[in-house]
């Protein structure tokens, strides 16, 4: 046999009468000779084999014109002694284990994650493998070691690997000499100098310098940082160019040039929007901004600025950049708006103890009053409730996360302690938390004005009774969360304030003020377990509970009070057994959420609480509830579903209760 070069660079190969053209490679190049191919082969791959009926396996080849080579003999070749050690003698498949040595005194952390996740010998590791297969895996991971080696500046690196019999199957050794690791003999930043007093920030920013270790990971997260930054420091124009890494194995030293050009320092000028905007206007985007016209440009303003816009859910899709500003010094934001669908049609089924079953449908147009000015109509119709409403609600009024809100319903209540026909109208201006900004302080004012003809029983006999109230309250609150979710708090805690100031006309007219006070703390103990605690006061004062309407009265009991008994259950009876409510409140809960697998946990829980007449809250008499929940973590929050039972119930309660809903119990 024998390789020679033709005068169109193939290599060409002579076998038993066999011609075959294969691409030129680097070990053909090396070795090339100035011999022409047989005049007889042919130009194009074709493969010329002689008939089989004409040749005798065991006879000897014959030879070949113009080759130039004779075939060995191998007869005469001496024969070399196997050691067995070597390379196990693999036959069919198996399973095999590896290793790597040589690296412990430098691999990082991120190396072995690396190498873990795209290892070949690691994606098969426990499937049976032939010789073929092992050999072709330890070549892929050799590769591999290298360059993740190289990647972190260890350029002489040298990866060899071996197969040995070990336990009675093959174990496949990688062998690494990391060799030296380079250091930055230089790092250049040209033209960052013209970012002026910010120049020595920016350059730490950057934070590669000199005899640090050639790392492509730190260069990549430094170039990324150096782009946030000068983006932060006022420079909406900067262009930061590609790193230049060169490598001097002499000194085993490497330079790192990057070219920055920081464009000159800008303020925030104008918000401008293109002239067919239909979603709204360039004011209404000003108020939902945190920036102002003349404080110092920064890139990260205009990230919140999209995040805020798209949670508006009136807007597909946004495309915010600089642009140079009409006034020197400088720059305007221009805002492209393309609208979402703003009709939203929704229906709710439930099902609550003490509740019954409930059907709600809704319809809102989130942008029937520009900007942000939403309607909803929505009806409710229950075993225990009906009710037609519509809500006039303007998001982001002429602030951030500021809502005002006006409200007209009328409904039909049948609870065990009451009925209560009622039409009222509302209003308030509050400060909200949502899960995309969750905040830390929010507060609510607002207004109310209420008609309710209510139906209750003379607590002395039992006797049925009927009274129109006319009711006017301003109803304000003001809320701490400390937390660190919305819908799933882990740790921290929440504190929260109601105070809401009432007139009442029935018969007479007299005041009194209703004030409630929750408090809520989460403790993590360890992995996958969270300690959670809940207390609630309320106190009215300033009249009697038998002159309160008793759609205004404390009431507990319920999935969202004192699991394990009915809705509004818990408190003193009339003589017919129903819940009357009262004017003071106290409740507890106690639960652990244990993670158990996946997505699902489970809660068990105890919880407590009573209804009192005095106007203080007691911490006696309690009705305890136990039980266990199931949640299941969605990527929107936990799915909670809650069976409780009461520990000393009162005669008339259901020995089991049941509660669905979105998010924790709080």
């Amino acid at each position: 046999m024998s390789l020679s070069v033709g005068r169109r660079g193939a290599l060409w190969c002579a076998a038993a009468g066999l011609f075959v053209v294969v691409a030129p490679c680097a070990q053909a190049q090396d070795s090339a000779r100035t011999d022409t191919p047989p005049a007889d082969a042919p130009s194009e791959v074709q493969s010329v084999v002689p008939d089989a009926g004409a040749l005798d396996p065991n006879s000897p080849l014959a030879p070949l014109p113009d080759i130039g080579v004779d075939w060995p003999d191998l007869s005469a070749m001496p024969a070399e002694p196997v050691d067995p050690s070597a390379t196990p003698e693999i036959t069919g498949e198996t399973r095999y284990a590896y290793a790597i040595e040589g690296i412990d005194a430098v691999a990082t952390p991120l190396l072995r994650q690396r190498f873990d996740a795209v290892s070949t010998l690691k994606m098969h590791d426990g499937d049976p493998a032939n010789a073929a297969q092992l050999d072709r895996r330890a070549r892929e991971d050799v590769n591999l070691l290298t360059e993740l080696l190289r990647a972190e500046g260890y350029y002489d690196a040298r990866v060899t690997s071996r197969i040995e019999p070990k336990g009675g199957r093959p174990l496949v050794t990688l062998e690494a000499d990391p060799g030296v690791q380079y250091k930055f003999g230089g790092v250049t930043l040209n033209g960052l100098a013209a970012a002026g007093d910010k120049t020595d920030e920016l350059r730490t920013a950057f934070g590669i310098k000199p005899d640090d270790p050639v790392n492509s990971d730190a260069v990549v997260a430094g170039e990324a940082n150096l782009r946030t930054r000068i983006g932060q420091k006022g420079f909406p124009f900067a262009t930061v160019g590609e790193p230049e890494i060169v490598i001097d194995r002499a000194a085993r030293t490497a330079t790192l040039d990057l070219a920055v050009a920081p464009g000159g320092e800008r303020r925030f000028g104008q918000i401008t929007t293109a002239p067919n905007n239909r979603v709204f206007g360039a004011d209404h985007i000003q108020d939902i901004a945190r920036f102002v016209p003349g404080e110092p440009y920064d890139q990260s303003a205009l990230v919140d600025l999209r995040r805020a816009l798209i949670q508006t859910g009136l807007i597909s899709t946004v495309d915010i950049k600089p642009v140079e500003g009409k006034d020197p010094g400088t720059v305007d934001i221009a805002v492209a708006l393309e609208p979402a669908p703003p009709r939203t049609i929704a229906a709710e089924l439930g099902y609550g103890t003490g509740e019954g079953a409930r059907a709600e449908v809704s319809w809102t147009h989130r942008n029937l009053f520009p900007p942000e000015g939403a309607l909803t109509l929505r009806g409710v119709l229950g075993t225990r409730e009906q009710l037609a409403g519509a809500t006039f609600r303007r998001n982001n009024f002429n602030a951030r996360d500021r809502v005002l809100t006006f409200q007209a319903i009328a409904s039909n209540l049948n609870r065990d302690a009451y009925q209560a026909k009622t039409f009222s109208l509302s209003g308030t201006i509050e400060r909200q938390t949502n899960i995309f900004f969750q905040k830390t302080w929010t507060w609510s004012l607002g207004a109310e004005l209420v008609a309710s003809d209510e139906r209750d029983v003379i607590v002395s006999t039992g006797a049925p009774r009927r009274r129109t109230f006319f009711i006017g309250a301003l109803p304000t609150s003001l809320s701490y969360d400390g937390s660190d979710d919305l819908l799933n708090p882990t740790r921290g805690f929440r504190l929260s304030g109601r105070l809401s100031p009432e007139l009442s006309l029935q018969g007479s007219v007299f005041s009194y003020a209703r004030v409630q006070v929750d408090a809520s703390a989460y403790q993590p103990i360890k992995d996958g377990v969270v300690v959670a605690g809940r207390v609630r006061l309320g106190t009215i004062v300033g009249a009697p509970r038998d002159a309160i309407a008793p759609s205004r009265r404390f009431y507990a009991g319920g999935g969202a009070s004192v699991r394990g008994y009915g809705y509004q259950d818990i408190g003193p009876r009339d003589p017919n057994n129903d819940p009357i409510g009262g004017r003071s409140l106290t409740e507890f809960s106690l639960e652990a959420r244990v993670k158990a697998f996946g997505n699902f946990g489970v809660v068990p829980f105890i919880d407590g609480g009573n209804i009192y007449t005095s106007p203080l809250p007691k911490f006696s008499d309690f009705r305890f509830g136990a039980g266990l929940g199931v949640r299941y973590y969605s990527n929107f929050g936990p799915i909670r579903v809650d069976v409780g039972t009461p520990l000393n119930p009162q005669p008339g309660d259901a020995r089991i209760a049941v509660y669905v809903s979105l998010g924790q119990a709080f």
